[in-house]
């Protein structure tokens, strides 16, 4: 853990000073370390940030902050940190030279269903959700995931739980080099959209044929949808690890910064190794 806190920390800060920016003087805990107690409360303390700075005043020398004033600042920070992953991501898609992407999406619920009615961090039903791989309904969010076929994260949006997933796909910008192939699951039928991003943007939306689809398959395509696809959900696996029996958070800003925290920490951890 302290290995991968300095090179967290170190990446952070050397973007931050090839990106110029500027911060307080004044400051006795950096936009940087803000960052990576953030990060790696992500990766080692299941979201708990009051553990992660406890971990790295005693070990890194790290200032100590109150918890709400931490809060505020990591809150400030959360453009910033979109910025970065932003950055990342296009680096990892220049090196993707197989150029094969993933598609999926994952629900992350706010609490549980028989809790709806005393939720207080949401109280719209555009947050209740079905997921249809497991048969359940959750209230709270649905996560639409980009990766490289290796399963680094590469993009990823935030929806209300209602949206099924071609409805979000819809609405979500889709920047991948020319060429680019994109596998997803049958959730993501849209022909329209299919005929649009190759004959607009040369990118081959690549999704897994239902039974009775317009536009069939053949064997070794279908093979080949399949077999690409799968790797995403391992990728969710990893994601979901790293999270705590509830989420706890005050505001649905702070809910998303959290699960921001976990996907970009994930990034990070991949390229930090």
């Amino acid at each position: 853990m302290n290995q991968k806190a300095i090179a967290i920390y170190c990446f952070l800060d050397d973007f931050l000073q090839a990106v110029r920016w500027k911060e307080d003087k004044r400051t006795r805990l950096t936009d940087a370390q803000v960052l990576t107690v953030g990060l790696l409360a992500a990766l080692y303390f299941y979201g708990n940030q009051a553990s992660a700075l406890r971990y790295l005043v005693d070990h890194h020398g790290f200032y100590p902050l109150e918890k709400s004033q931490f809060n505020r600042r990591l809150h400030r920070l959360s453009p910033q940190l979109m910025v970065i992953f932003r950055a990342v991501a296009t680096s990892l898609k220049y090196l993707n030279t197989e150029s094969r992407y993933l598609l999926d999406s994952f629900p992350v619920a706010v609490c549980h269903n028989i809790r709806i009615a005393r939720c207080r961090l949401l109280e719209e039903e555009a947050y209740r959700g079905y997921c249809s791989s497991k048969k359940s309904y959750f209230y709270g969010f649905r996560v639409q995931m980009m990766t490289t076929e290796a399963g680094l994260p590469v993009d990823f949006y935030l929806y209300a739980g209602a949206f099924v997933d071609v409805t979000d796909w819809q609405t979500m910008p889709v920047d991948l080099p020319a060429g680019s192939e994109l596998y997803a699951d049958s959730g993501y039928t849209d022909y329209q959209v299919e005929d649009l991003l190759q004959e607009c943007d040369q990118i081959h939306l690549r999704t897994v044929r239902k039974k009775n689809s317009q536009r069939s398959d053949p064997a070794w395509l279908a093979y080949l949808k399949h077999h690409f696809r799968k790797r995403i959900e391992t990728v969710f696996s990893q994601i979901k690890a790293h999270f705590p029996a509830h989420i706890h958070a005050v505001t649905a800003e702070g809910f998303i910064l959290k699960i921001t925290l976990f996907i970009i920490a994930l990034t990070l951890d991949y390229l930090t190794t």
